[in-house]
């Protein structure tokens, strides 16, 4: 091999993960703005991160797109904090994307402060050309940790 093909082999990789490392930080963002969006309590505003097939997948079962942004257009739930706590693990196939993050939220769910430490896996699709969660799937927080997990 030549060292023009070794150095042409080298900056294509290295130009995928800057590119990896770019689109992370993207969807990363998308997904912090989302987060502010939520404490907005604007159904209409949460709705535009999400895609028209959405679910949310909890210990309660799942629950559809028009059914949470109901709630949260009717006022019966709220958010006044949505926090991701550490860094998060983004993993890209293709026009789809798993998101893993840890999530500190406060709601408010028919008059009742919920304070919630959970672990969330969104799963993201490029569609006409934006991310939109497809996905979300929460599980509750414990102490113990995984530990060797690369964000």
């Amino acid at each position: 091999m030549s060292v023009i093909s070794a150095l042409s082999s080298f900056m294509s990789v290295r130009r995928r993960e800057d590119m990896s490392d770019q689109e992370s930080a993207a969807l990363i963002a998308v997904a912090d703005e989302w987060n502010v969006a939520m404490c907005s309590n604007d159904a209409e505003r949460i709705g535009d991160f999400m895609a028209d097939d959405w679910v949310i997948v909890s210990e309660s079962g799942v629950s559809t797109k028009a059914k949470f942004l109901g709630f949260v257009a009717s006022g019966d739930l709220t958010h006044s904090a949505m926090d991701r706590v550490g860094s998060a693990r983004v993993r890209f196939f293709g026009d789809v994307a798993l998101f893993t993050t840890r999530i500190t939220n406060t709601a408010h769910d028919d008059g009742r402060q919920y304070d919630a430490d959970e672990w969330t896996t969104d799963v993201f699709g490029r569609r006409d050309g934006r991310w939109r969660c497809v996905l979300s799937h929460i599980t509750p927080a414990v102490e113990a940790k995984i530990e060797d997990v690369e964000p």
